[in-house]
Parts: structure tokens; C-alpha cells; sequence
């Protein structure tokens, strides 16, 4: 294949195959819940295959999402950093999940890889990838984070010595409440509009991510899912899934594109939110405590791979 072509069809081929894969090694991670699947299809707008699980040995809440969309005008979330699209007609097409655990002690993750197509008439046509996964603990363990910052940097090497140094950054950027000033967890990988290496390059660094989630995920799942945990661990966990709540709505590119867009399926973008959320006027975790602990060495810009 040439490094020009744009193969629309082998991405979406992987990216339904990725969807299994995660789907099952999460399954096998759980040992209880399975996914319930949900195809859907939009005459106008595209189609999409839904798989949400839950009330699981170790899953609270969990989507891992597949969708294929179209429209014929991008809308703001896509054009403002490219005006020259304004207008333009799109396809996209991606793989995005969440995983609510129910024990505290169990982080949630997320994970996205995507693929976009731009036209208008009278330009060539533009394209990109983007994606990435990142960890949001709710109480920190370093090994566990060191784990998911190693295996982000392996997956990351056969593409160039700066590559994971750049994208771990980024994703500390972009994970990032500002109205809070603290970032959402611990980050992982980020990346967005990824072209300039070609589509072949830049499509094998999409898979290698994908491929790299439940290498990242499930060890840590095993190493904390029979922690023993009281009900405040549980307030807690609930207080810090709200930080997640809050980015999702205000800041992610992704959600909102598909509520800009018109073509997105809301159950879908809004699977990712968890199921029990608590907001506390003007909380603050006692000094010395584990809580106060992942405020202090966790959620911070740290260098966590070796």
C-alpha cells in the first residue's frame, strides 16, 4: 500500500475487531458480566455498535463503544482549529470506552483511537488519527501507575524515541480541569489531527495503542479487585468520579463533537458517564490521609515510566 492511500475499510475492519478483543479480555477480567450489544444504524447519519456492561464482580459500569458517523457540515468542535474545513463534509469513525469499577481501590480507564475524514469541494481531502487511554485512580498505588506509563512507552517506541515523551505530555495537557486547576488522574497517551507521517505509519501507531489498552488495564484490575474497602472509600470514589463527570461535558473534544455534530446516538456518548456521583460543597480530604495523598502525589505532572 502506498504511504498516500487512505484505506477507510481497513481501519473500520480493525477497529471492529478491537472492539471484540477488549470486550472479551474485559469479560475474562470480571469473571461475571457480560456485555450487552446494541447495533444501531441511522439512516442519515451512520451506525454503531453499543456494548455496555454492568453490576459485574468488578465492573460497576462499562461501554466499550464503536461508531462509523457522517454529516455533511463539520460542526464548531472540529473546525476551530481548522477553519478552512468550515462547511466541509466528515466521516468518522472510532472505538471509545469507559470502565467504572466498583471497588475504589480499582481505577477507572479510559480509551479512544479514532479515525477522520474531511472534504470539500475544491480541496483535498484532509484525514487524521487520534486517541489515546488514560488512568483516573481514585486512591494511587505507584506500581500501578508505573505499569500503565510502561506500557504506554513500549507501545510507543517502534515510532520514535519522542513519541511517548511528547503524547504523555500531551495528555497531561489535555486531561486537565481548568476550572479546577488539577487534572483529571494520572494521564497515559493523547494525541489528535496525526498526519504528518502518513497514513500507513500513523495507522500501524493507532494500532499499537488499541493493542496496548488491556496490557495497560488488566494487570491492574487483578493486582486490585479483592482489596477490601468500607463505605468511605466508596464516598470518596463517588466525590472523584464527579471530576470525571465534569471534564466530560465541558472539555472532551469527543463528547462534544457528538453533541455538536447531530449525527451522534446520545446513549451512547453519554455512556461514559459513571452511574453514582456525589458533589460535596467545598470538600477537602483530612492531612495525611490516603485521600489527601492522591491530591498530593498523584494528581500532579510526574514522570512515571522508567
Amino acid at each position: 500500500m502506498s504511504n498516500n492511500v487512505i484505506d477507510s475499510q481497513a481501519v473500520k475492519n480493525y477497529l471492529l475487531g478491537l472492539q471484540d478483543s477488549i470486550c472479551a479480555g474485559l469479560e475474562k477480567a470480571d469473571g461475571k458480566a457480560k456485555f450487552r450489544t446494541d447495533a444501531w444504524d441511522r439512516e442519515t447519519g451512520g451506525t454503531g455498535i453499543t456494548r455496555v456492561i454492568g453490576d459485574g464482580a468488578v465492573i460497576e459500569k462499562g461501554g466499550v463503544n464503536f461508531s462509523h458517523v457522517f454529516g455533511k457540515s463539520l460542526p464548531p468542535a472540529a473546525t476551530a482549529k481548522r477553519p478552512d474545513l468550515a462547511g466541509g463534509a466528515f466521516e468518522a469513525m472510532g472505538v471509545s470506552l469507559v470502565i467504572h469499577p466498583r471497588n475504589p481501590f480499582v481505577p477507572t480507564s479510559h480509551a479512544n483511537v479514532r479515525f477522520f475524514i474531511a472534504s470539500k469541494p475544491g480541496v483535498e481531502p484532509v484525514w487524521w488519527f487520534g486517541g489515546g487511554y488514560d488512568l483516573t485512580p481514585y486512591y494511587g498505588f505507584e506500581a500501578d501507575c508505573k505499569h500503565w506509563h510502561n506500557t504506554a512507552k513500549k507501545a510507543c517506541a517502534p515510532f520514535g524515541d519522542e513519541v511517548y515523551r511528547e503524547h504523555k505530555q500531551w495528555c497531561d495537557d489535555y486531561f486537565h480541569l481548568k476550572h479546577r486547576n488539577e487534572p483529571r488522574g494520572i494521564g497515559g497517551l493523547f494525541f489528535d489531527d496525526l498526519n504528518e507521517w502518513g497514513f500507513d505509519k500513523t495507522f500501524s501507531y493507532l494500532q499499537a495503542v488499541g493493542n496496548s489498552y488491556l496490557d495497560a488495564y488488566v494487570p491492574i484490575i487483578e493486582r486490585r479487585k479483592d482489596t477490601p474497602w468500607a463505605e468511605e472509600h466508596k464516598r470518596f470514589q463517588q466525590y472523584r468520579r464527579g471530576r470525571y463527570v465534569e471534564f466530560n461535558l465541558v472539555f472532551d473534544r469527543g463528547t462534544i463533537f457528538g453533541l455538536q455534530s447531530g449525527v451522534g446516538r446520545i446513549e451512547s456518548i453519554l455512556m461514559s458517564l459513571p452511574p453514582e456521583v456525589r458533589w460535596e460543597y467545598d470538600y477537602h480530604p483530612a492531612p495525611g490521609t490516603e485521600e489527601a495523598r492522591l491530591y498530593t502525589d498523584f494528581l500532579r505532572s510526574r514522570e512515571w515510566a522508567d
